[in-house]
């Protein structure tokens, strides 16, 4: 990259404005930044400098302190304030260093003192190269990130996309699968094709979440397992099977790999107690909670008030579920656990979020 600063290159192209109401030392300021390959325009005035830095073009400003009617320090803030406004360095021959501190917090690169023996416009030229540096690598920063935002914004957008689309093909696997339901008359294989069926919706549910959220890394838990659980229970009802499931979640964002375990966790378990906790003809409710305790413990509860299981004994059915729990637990870095003594199922999973 060509260095601003340096001159007879990039330099010849920057413009210097320099406000001072002294036109002779104005002209020697000229001569000297000149000399470093720079064009520099002269304003005698803050009024007339604004007037021309509004025009545009002006790609540095030296400003003294001392002007008719005004100081730098006044001008300082009007100057910054313009769209694009050009670094500022601040030229004061006060030696009150409150002079230097107040033009530095009010927005200028850096400040030189005038001396009387003309060294300062040696200083300005220095100040001038590194004012345009910093300027350059300023802009430069600000144009990279624009570009890194406009790049993850696509790359959002594609992703986007992408769930809407599994969503949608996860859908017609459903789909798909109830219509071959239609086509058995075995009540096990029923049975089967509706537990898969309720697994592709679950993960379908998360694609949903994400293609219809600002955030496309994330999911809120407790409105994905609101509609989990609504979907669940009229998949159940739809099959003969009436339970009523209540639902208290705490708030809680989730990764979406994370989230996928804990909606097929809660519909094996559910399912599990669907078919298993309340005999034929009895009635009975099965309660979903998650809790956060800590600011990274996350405890997922299922439970009901059934004939109970304490995860030990023979396993009802063909023990699919029950692989694929401990499957999704172990991709939480957790286990379940059934707590004992509590009335019918009490189902743990604890893991961080």
């Amino acid at each position: 990259m060509t260095d601003p600063g340096a001159p007879g290159d990039a330099a010849a192209a920057a413009r210097i404005l320099y406000i001072d109401d002294d036109p002779g030392l104005g002209r020697l300021v000229r001569r000297s930044l000149e000399a470093r390959g720079y064009a520099v325009e002269l304003c005698a005035s803050g009024a007339e400098g604004l007037v021309r830095l509004a025009e545009g073009g002006i790609d540095a400003v030296a400003l003294d302190h001392h002007m008719p009617g005004q100081t730098g320090l006044d001008l300082l803030p009007e100057i910054r304030a313009l769209p694009q406004a050009p670094p500022v360095i601040y030229v004061t021959g006060s030696e009150d260093s409150r002079v230097a501190v107040a033009a530095l917090k009010a927005g200028a690169v850096d400040y030189v003192w005038k001396d009387v023996q003309g060294q300062f416009r040696e200083l300005l030229g220095e100040a001038v190269a590194t004012a345009l540096r910093q300027e350059a690598l300023r802009r430069d920063k600000e144009r990279a990130e624009a570009e890194m935002r406009e790049a993850r914004d696509r790359a959002e957008l594609l992703l986007r996309e992408v769930n809407h689309r599994v969503a949608n093909s996860l859908a017609l696997v459903a789909a798909l699968a109830h219509m071959q339901r239609n086509t058995v008359t075995d009540p096990a294989a029923k049975a089967a094709i509706d537990e898969m069926q309720a697994r592709i919706s679950a993960i379908a549910g998360i694609h949903r979440r994400l293609y219809t959220s600002d955030d496309v890394e994330s999911v809120e838990l407790d409105a994905y397992l609101e509609s989990l659980v609504e979907e669940l229970q009229a998949a159940m009802r739809a099959s003969g099977r009436d339970h009523a499931i209540h639902l208290r979640a705490d708030s809680v964002r989730l990764s979406t790999d994370k989230a996928v375990s804990v909606g097929v966790v809660v519909t094996e378990l559910v399912t599990n107690a669907y078919k298993y906790a309340y005999p034929a003809g009895t009635s009975g409710e099965i309660r979903v909670a998650v809790e956060r305790h800590g600011a990274d413990n996350i405890q997922l509860a299922v439970e009901d008030d059934g004939v109970g299981w304490t995860g030990d004994g023979e396993i009802r059915g063909t023990g699919l579920g029950s692989r694929i729990v401990r499957a999704m637990a172990t991709n939480l870095r957790s286990g379940l656990s059934y707590v004992p003594g509590h009335p019918g199922t009490r189902a743990l999973l604890s893991f961080q979020a």
